[in-house]
């Protein structure tokens, strides 16, 4: 293994951003009264890398050094002990990156003044994933000998992020989308006592099973059965990664929606078609693999009882990654007495999965929220 990372090169975008995406850019254009133009909050922020020396994964793999990517808005305030009392941190879905929030649907809705997350009053943090964004990552250079990372190790970078590199030992809110939310559990039982309050929104906090790990497992084969994809050394991307990007459009996108995008034969092959061909200039077969195995042995359900933070938790009931057939998330909020879930009906403004960016659908429950957080 090479003694360090090499340089980071642009991030490439994958599925289930692009997907997700897709989905929100449908919205349509902001409400009025917008602080800040969209190309204004595609540009806000300040960027940085933590970087660290001599990384263990739980795999017992390691990395002679690990560089993770973030964004920040707003300024850190301390109480009279020292002590960040105003850190909000936001967690991006698989494929995704921290910027991904920063889009009018989302910092438009959430980041401005007088909004519920007004970044002149709290300090935002939002990191890239390991494997993800700007952060170190398969495609940087070591390709499959990259370690194969999972959840606990995103969650022990995030941690390390806050506290060594940010000097942020409390959060107020935690918010995790998809992958996100996944990780917004773990942190829960992980951490129990850094955060006032989780914000799960579009997950189950339950081990991936049944059709969404199937669709999973036919994604992550159609890359590596494929020949022309030669245990990570290809020169040019397999064409097996396009079949999978085929699944996983599925997986997160919602019938209502593609419906109205695409209302008759010819409108549909033609989206699907320039969907696909723009997500395979965009995508990196080995991070998608590495991004997709990650989720591997996620499985909350026998420590939720160890969460002691009040959570707000949010599924949509058009989420096809999440069936709210399956009763899974009403059976594991039952479980979590400082829980409260809600599930939002399909309506013109959800967008299945990707519902989780959207907070002009789900904004007021958070507001609702936020007012119950216990002073400190």
């Amino acid at each position: 293994m090479a003694s360090t990372i090499p340089p980071r090169r642009s991030p490439r975008p994958t599925v289930f951003a692009a997907s997700f995406a897709l989905a929100a850019a449908t919205v349509g254009p902001p409400a009025p009264g917008h602080a800040q133009a969209p190309r204004a909050w595609a540009q806000a922020g300040t960027q940085g890398d933590a970087v660290f020396r001599n990384v263990v994964f739980r795999s017992g793999e390691r990395l002679p050094e690990l560089r993770l990517h973030y964004t920040t808005l707003g300024t850190p305030r301390k109480d009279a002990r020292g002590v960040v009392r105003n850190a909000v941190m936001i967690l991006h879905g698989t494929g995704g990156s921290g910027r991904s929030f920063l889009s009018a649907t989302y910092a438009g809705e959430l980041f401005g003044p007088g909004q519920l997350l007004d970044s002149s009053t709290y300090f935002i943090v939002l990191p890239d994933n390991i494997g993800h964004g700007g952060s170190s990552k398969p495609s940087d250079g070591l390709r499959a000998r990259f370690p194969k990372y999972g959840y606990d190790d995103m969650v022990a970078t995030q941690y390390r992020l806050l506290t060594e590199h940010l000097g942020i030992s409390h959060l107020r809110l935690l918010i995790g989308t998809s992958m996100g939310c996944m990780q917004a559990w773990v942190w829960g039982y992980t951490y129990p006592d850094f955060m006032d309050g989780l914000a799960p929104f579009a997950c189950v906090p339950t081990q991936i099973a049944g059709r969404n790990r199937m669709i999973r497992t036919m994604a992550m084969d159609a890359i590596r059965t494929d020949p022309a994809w030669k245990q990570g050394e290809y020169t040019s991307q397999p064409p097996g990664l396009r079949t999978a990007l085929m699944m996983l459009y599925l997986m997160g996108s919602a019938p209502l929606l593609q419906q109205q995008q695409a209302p008759t034969r010819d409108a549909a092959d033609s989206v699907i078609r320039a969907y696909l061909d723009g997500r395979m200039r965009a995508t990196d077969a080995n991070d998608f693999l590495y991004q997709f195995d990650s989720s591997r042995d996620y499985d909350p359900s026998a420590r939720v009882g160890d969460i002691k933070a009040p959570a707000l938790f949010i599924n949509s009931a058009d989420d096809q990654v999440n069936p709210p057939e399956l009763g899974l998330a009403e059976k594991y909020a039952a479980l979590m007495p400082k829980t409260r879930f809600i599930l939002l009906p399909i309506t013109a403004d959800t967008r299945g999965h990707g519902t989780h960016s959207l907070p002009r659908v789900w904004g007021r429950y958070l507001g609702e929220f936020l007012a119950t957080l216990p002073e400190r």
